[in-house]
């Protein structure tokens, strides 16, 4: 399906590909996102809309419980043998997520919403809904998440990179969320000791993911550093699309993601807040 050098070719389904095989009885498709207007407005037939803020998060921007998980899965009407393919605004969050709880099958559609109802492909406004499955979360791979306790364990520690995937002006704390807006008692800034590497660059005008070399070399901050990576953005989606492209695009290990992000750790009274 695709040749563009990475480390799994499998992991990324081309819009010709997903065409062909929307009917599958197998296949499981699922539109990420921050909220329902533009799923609302139109989508791709049989997918269904996992809201980040309301389906995934919780009151402080943690991950929801697994059993909450659990529920959102089955009523996706996944299974273990489900073939899951996201897109959307946060595909690699949906994608880590099910990854984090060692799911085979997984997959990304290499392109945007845009780019495919641009091309004239099926679209609808019927939202499915499919059979209720009896999915059981099993333990989750720890190695793919770090927690705040983690990232503030982390700090100067020379063994791992403090990964930060926000913007400039993210980072030097002129703005608390991508938007521009700040959080009314949030602090904006950075982890101490993080390093700033925007992800710009890594998808093409069409939504795909370019070249590993590209990949690469928009990632080069991360693809140097040696020992452990751990990234993160606001809400996780950045961090989740970084930590895909280092771990099946380019091959790399020992790559975490510190879900809660910057809407977690800036909003906490305690964590330590470097700005500039």
């Amino acid at each position: 399906m695709h040749n563009g050098g990475y480390a799994r070719e499998d992991v990324l389904v081309d819009p010709v590909w997903l065409e062909e095989h929307l009917h599958d009885p197998a296949l499981r498709l699922v539109e990420v996102d921050v909220n329902p207007l533009a799923y609302d407005e139109g989508h791709i037939p049989g997918a269904v809309l996992w809201n980040i803020y309301r389906d995934l998060r919780d009151s402080g921007y943690g991950l929801v419980d697994a059993d909450e998980i659990e529920k959102l899965i089955s009523r996706s009407g996944i299974d273990a043998g489900s073939t899951v393919v996201f897109y959307g605004y946060g595909p690699a969050l949906g994608f880590w997520l099910m990854k984090l709880y060692r799911h085979a099958d997984v997959r990304i559609l290499d392109c945007s919403r845009d780019a495919w109802k641009a091309a004239d492909r099926p679209w609808t406004t019927e939202v499915p809904v499919p059979s209720m499955t009896r999915y059981h979360l099993p333990e989750p791979d720890h190695a793919l998440r770090a927690d705040q306790k983690a990232v503030e364990e982390a700090i100067g520690e020379s063994n791992v990179t403090i990964l930060d995937v926000r913007t400039d002006l993210e980072f030097r704390g002129e703005r608390f969320w991508p938007s521009g807006g700040m959080e009314p008692g949030g602090r904006a800034g950075h982890v101490p000791s993080a390093v700033n590497q925007a992800i710009d660059g890594l998808r093409d005008d069409e939504g795909a993911f370019r070249s590993a070399a590209d990949v690469r070399h928009v990632l080069a901050k991360a693809d140097q550093s040696a020992g452990e990576l751990v990234t993160y953005c606001t809400v996780g989606s950045r961090a989740c699309t970084t930590w895909f492209a280092l771990t099946y695009l380019l091959g790399r290990d020992n790559v975490r993601v510190y879900d809660g992000s910057w809407a977690q750790w800036g909003r906490m009274a305690q964590t330590p807040v470097e700005t500039g």
